[in-house]
C-alpha cells in the first residue's frame, strides 16, 4: 500500500468559465470568451462555446454531492471576475455574491475544503476593450476585485490563488494565437507578463492587510525542460526554455524577483516592459504562502538546427527547438507526452531551489476522445485514467518521502467540462456529462478516486 499523509488533500479542479455557464437574469458580464465565441464561433471545436458548460451555476448543490461521492476532501474552482463585477469594476453583482457564498459554504458543510482562484484566463470584456493586461490600470481594477473577494468570502475560504497558469494568457494571447486577443507581439507579451506578476503581488498585499485567516498562492503549469543530450548547446537550450516556461512566474512568486537570465534575454531583444521601482518593491515584499502546480507534460528541447530569422517576430524558440524524443509514451488524443517522473523532478526542484515551500498538485489528468467506447453496463471503464493517476502518484509519493513539502493532489477535472477552443473533444472527468440532458454518471475512475481518498493511498 502506497500511503500519503493523513491530512493530504485529495480532490479536483475546474474553473468558472469552464463549468458555470451563463443564464438569463444572473447578472454576469461578458468575458473575452463570450465575446470571441460570438464573433468567431468557427474557431471553437464543433462551434461549441462557453454557453454550453457543465452548468454548475444551476447544478452546484447536486454536483457537490457527486464530489463527496468521489472522495473529495477539497476542490478548486475560480470566481468569474465578470460575474462578480460585470464591467470588471464598479458595482458588485449581488446575484453572484449569493451564488458564491452558498457554493463555498455548502462545500465546507460537506467537509470539502474550497480552494478559490481569482483569475483563470477570463478577462472581463469591458477591461479587454482598454487593453486587458496590457494596461497598467487593469492591475488596479484586479487589486480592487481581489480585495472585494477577500472581504466577501474570506470568512469561508481559507485557501486562495491569485492566478491559474499566468504564462498561458501571455503565450497564447500574445505569441501563439490560441487565446484572445490573438496577437503576435513579444513586447506586449512581456508587458502583460509583468503586469500579471505585479497584480498577483498586489492581491497578496491586499490579502495580508485584510488579516483574514488563511493562505494565498499562485497556480503555475510547470513543465520541466529536458535537454536532448549532455551537449553544452543542448544544455543551454534547456536552461533558456526553463527560464521562459517556468521561472518567468515561479521566481517572482516565491523569490520576489525576476530570473536574471530571462531579464538579460528580454533586454537583449529590446523587450523590457514599462515599470517603476515601487512596483518591484511590491513584488519583492509580497510573495506566496504556498504554490499550486499543474503538471501534464514535460518540454524536451535541443539546440537550434538553423539560425533564426532576425527579422521575424521574437518567440522563445529563437533560442531552442522542440525535440521529438523517440519512444516517448504519449496520450495520442491530446498529443501530449506522458512522463510520470516529471512530477518527482518538480517536487525535488521545489525542495532544493525554492526553500521547500508548501505546495500541491493542482491539476494532473488525461483527456481522452470518444469515451463512450469504453462504456460497460452504463459506466465508462476508464482504466487508462486510473493507470495515469497511479503512475504520477507513485513518483509524487517518492518526492514526498525524500522531503518535498507537498500537501495535496488535485486532478483535472471532476465533471467533464468545456475546454477553451477544444470544447468537449477530450474528456477529463471522474464523472461523465451528457451535454444534452445534463445527466451526470460517475466513471470507474471516480469510484477508484473515492477509495484513494478514503485509504489515503492505493495498492501497488
Amino acid at each position: 500500500m502506497l500511503r500519503f499523509p493523513e491530512k493530504f488533500y485529495f480532490g479536483s479542479a475546474s474553473s468558472a468559465t469552464q463549468s458555470e455557464g451563463s443564464f438569463e437574469g444572473d447578472g454576469k458580464g461578458k468575458d473575452i470568451w463570450d465575446q470571441w465565441f460570438e464573433s468567431e464561433p468557427e474557431k471553437f471545436y464543433g462551434e461549441v462555446g462557453p454557453n454550453k458548460t457543465t452548468a454548475m451555476y444551476k447544478n452546484y448543490k447536486e454536483d457537490i454531492k457527486l464530489l463527496k461521492q468521489t472522495g473529495h476532501n477539497s476542490f478548486r474552482t475560480s470566481i468569474s471576475w465578470a460575474r462578480l463585477f460585470p464591467k470588471g469594476y464598479g458595482d458588485v453583482n449581488e446575484e453572484a455574491v449569493k451564488y458564491y457564498k452558498d457554493y463555498f459554504q455548502r462545500l465546507k458543510e460537506n467537509d470539502i475544503e474550497p480552494f478559490v482562484n481569482l483569475f483563470h484566463f477570463d478577462m472581463p470584456m469591458e477591461l479587454q476593450k482598454i487593453g486587458g493586461w496590457e494596461n497598467r490600470k487593469v492591475v488596479d481594477y484586479y487589486r480592487e476585485y481581489a480585495k472585494t473577494c477577500f472581504e466577501l468570502f474570506g470568512d469561508i475560504v481559507k485557501r486562495w490563488f491569485t492566478f491559474n497558469e499566468p504564462i498561458v494568457h501571455v503565450e497564447c494571447g500574445y505569441l501563439n494565437q490560441y487565446h484572445y486577443p490573438m496577437k503576435v507581439d513579444a513586447k506586449l507579451a512581456v508587458q502583460v507578463g509583468y503586469h500579471t506578476a505585479l497584480a498577483s503581488a498586489y492581491a497578496i498585499k491586499e490579502f495580508k492587510e485584510s488579516k483574514i485567516d488563511g493562505k494565498i498562492g499562485i497556480v503555475l503549469n510547470l513543465s520541466p525542460a529536458y535537454p536532448r543530450s549532455n551537449n553544452n548547446e543542448d544544455l543551454k537550450a534547456a536552461e533558456i526554455a526553463e527560464s521562459f516556461q517556468n521561472k518567468s512566474f515561479l521566481d517572482p512568486a516565491i523569490k520576489g524577483e525576476f530570473n536574471e537570465l530571462l531579464v538579460s534575454l528580454i533586454k537583449k531583444h529590446d523587450l523590457m516592459p514599462e515599470y517603476d521601482r515601487e512596483d518591484l518593491e511590491i513584488i519583492k515584499e509580497n510573495t506566496v504562502d504556498f504554490l499550486g502546480v499543474n503538471y501534464y507534460q514535460p518540454v524536451r528541447v535541443k539546440a537550434k538546427e538553423h539560425l533564426p530569422n532576425p527579422n521575424a517576430p521574437f518567440l522563445p524558440t529563437y533560442y531552442f527547438d522542440l525535440y521529438d524524443m523517440p519512444g516517448k509514451k504519449m496520450n495520442k488524443y491530446r498529443g501530449w507526452e506522458i512522463y510520470e517522473k516529471g512530477i518527482y523532478d518538480i517536487a525535488l526542484n521545489i525542495k532544493n531551489e525554492y526553500d521547500n515551500i508548501e505546495w500541491m498538485i493542482t491539476e494532473n489528468g488525461m483527456g481522452v476522445q470518444d469515451e463512450d467506447r469504453f462504456k460497460k453496463d452504463g459506466i465508462i471503464e476508464d482504466d487508462y485514467r486510473i493507470d495515469f493517476f497511479k503512475g504520477h502518484l507513485k513518483w509524487l509519493h517518492k518526492g514526498i518521502e525524500e522531503g518535498s513539502n507537498c500537501i495535496g493532489y488535485h486532478i483535472w477535472t471532476p465533471i467533464d467540462c468545456w475546454s477553451w477552443l477544444n470544447a468537449y473533444k477530450n474528456k477529463y472527468g471522474l464523472i461523465e456529462l451528457d451535454l444534452e440532458t445534463q445527466e451526470r454518471t460517475i466513471k470507474k475512475s471516480g469510484y477508484w478516486f473515492k477509495q484513494l481518498s478514503d485509504n489515503k493511498g492505493f495498492e501497488l
